[in-house]
């Protein structure tokens, strides 16, 4: 079956850089679009970033865009999001998730699968 595996979180101060990972297996990873998207304590899942299938594109939110570059390996199963400049509002559990499409349309149900998340917490 499908499985998402993230990595790379940890603890930065602000306006330091952390770099993701997830890695992907179960299913044709080139054929696919991915979307990055984290929860903060209390709040609700938020979307943060999403890749088409063949990777020339990409998709940000506002308030990450300059700052957060999302790329994929295909050739090894692999999701990145970069995250540069980070501040304490970034601090939540990142989600790496595999869409049902190669377009990564900002919707719930157009995803099937997500990973367990990784931690990033951004604090002085």
């Amino acid at each position: 079956q499908v499985q998402l595996v993230e990595s790379g979180g940890g603890l930065a101060q602000p306006g330091g850089s952390l770099r993701l990972s997830c890695a992907a297996s179960g299913f044709t990873f080139t054929n696919y679009a991915m979307s990055w998207a984290r929860q903060a304590p209390g709040k609700g899942l938020e979307w943060v970033s999403g890749i088409y299938a063949d990777g020339k594109n990409t998709y940000y939110k506002d308030s990450v865009e300059g700052r957060f570059t999302i790329s994929r390996d295909n050739a090894k199963n692999t999701l990145y999001l970069q995250m540069n400049s980070l501040n304490p509002e970034d601090t939540a559990l990142y989600y790496c998730a595999k869409a049902k499409s190669d377009t990564p349309y900002p919707y719930p149900y157009e995803y099937d699968s997500w990973g367990r998340g990784t931690q990033v917490t951004v604090s002085s």
